[in-house]
């Protein structure tokens, strides 16, 4: 287990007693749950636009959220993180804690300069509501994305929750994976467990699943680019560059799974959506699609102690 800290930095000096305060528990980071904003499901999560189903809740009719930090908190803690050589992150989900994300991450730009501002590796958890700007400016600022297709597949839809929250045109753009990774910006699958299920195989069906946004847009990732941001992306969002991948000599952190058919999602809509042909050349992945079997972890193993051992996998 990797830890973050959510304590505020408002400079250097108060993010060095929020690191002593933790000190020998391996925290990487004054990140994780320090809350621009709340959720959908409370009403909390911050909005340019009320939402759209105020009717009945008691709640104003320009409820729209609301917000605990504003950009100039947003600057403080990523220069005072910065400084003290630290990833800072933020938990953001409506588009106005995303437009605050920004703006702080341009001041903080400011003060401290752009390669030392990326340098940084700073994260953000969810991002579920971030426009084009928004994309493009964490690309540019090296801002590692930790999102949560499982929030899609269990709230998304014409029906579900977040249609009912904001209204199915503004809810149709949430959860753009296919622009944050077309645009460069390193993305972590996680589920935020308990909120939806540990369940990592359903993250990359639910992020490869993601149904097109507004004009059909592609919001989902392609199988592969899915596994890859749920194995090397995680590790990778926590600066840990040499994990996450089996190579010689490398420490035994691996999970053996029980599939069925090994296959190869095709990247182009227009062939069959799967494709077993061996001259792709591209490592097969468990058949994901609607009702196939999922994998059973049959071994895991961290740094090579097992931590979970079936029995049922051959010496």
């Amino acid at each position: 287990m990797l830890a973050y800290w959510g304590a505020l930095a408002r400079d250097e000096a108060e993010a060095a007693a929020a690191l002593a305060d933790v000190e020998g528990a391996g925290v990487l980071g004054l990140a994780g749950d320090l809350c621009v904003d709340g959720s959908y499901g409370s009403r909390t999560a911050w909005l340019r636009a009320p939402y759209a189903d105020l009717a009945g809740t008691g709640l104003p009719a320009a409820h729209a959220g609301v917000p605990h930090l504003r950009a100039a908190d947003v600057a403080d803690h990523l220069v005072a993180c910065t400084r003290a050589g630290v990833q800072g992150g933020f938990h953001v989900i409506g588009d106005a804690a995303a437009d605050a994300l920004v703006e702080g991450l341009l001041a903080a730009e400011a003060r401290v300069g752009t390669a030392v501002l990326a340098s940084a590796r700073h994260r953000v958890e969810h991002l579920e509501a971030p426009d084009a700007r928004a994309v493009a400016e964490l690309a540019r600022l090296g801002v590692v994305a930790s999102v949560q297709p499982a929030f899609d597949a269990r709230w998304g839809g014409p029906d579900g929750l977040y249609a009912r929250r904001l209204g199915s045109e503004r809810a149709s753009a949430l959860n753009p994976f296919a622009d944050l990774a077309a645009a460069g910006v390193p993305l972590a699958l996680g589920s935020d467990a308990p909120v939806t299920p540990f369940d990592p195989w359903g993250a990359v069906r639910a992020a490869a699943a993601a149904t097109p946004g507004p004009g059909a847009r592609a919001r989902g990732l392609s199988a592969r680019a899915a596994f890859l941001a749920h194995t090397r992306g995680g590790w990778r969002a926590a600066r840990r560059d040499g994990e996450g991948v089996l190579v010689p000599g490398a420490l035994a952190t691996l999970a053996v799974w029980e599939v069925g058919d090994l296959v190869v999602q095709a990247a182009d809509a227009r062939v069959s959506s799967w494709s077993t042909d061996p001259r792709s050349g591209v490592p097969g992945l468990p058949d994901l699609s609607e009702g196939a079997a999922a994998p059973r972890c049959l071994r895991l193993l961290r740094a090579g102690r097992v931590l979970h051992d079936t029995g049922d996998l051959a010496a």
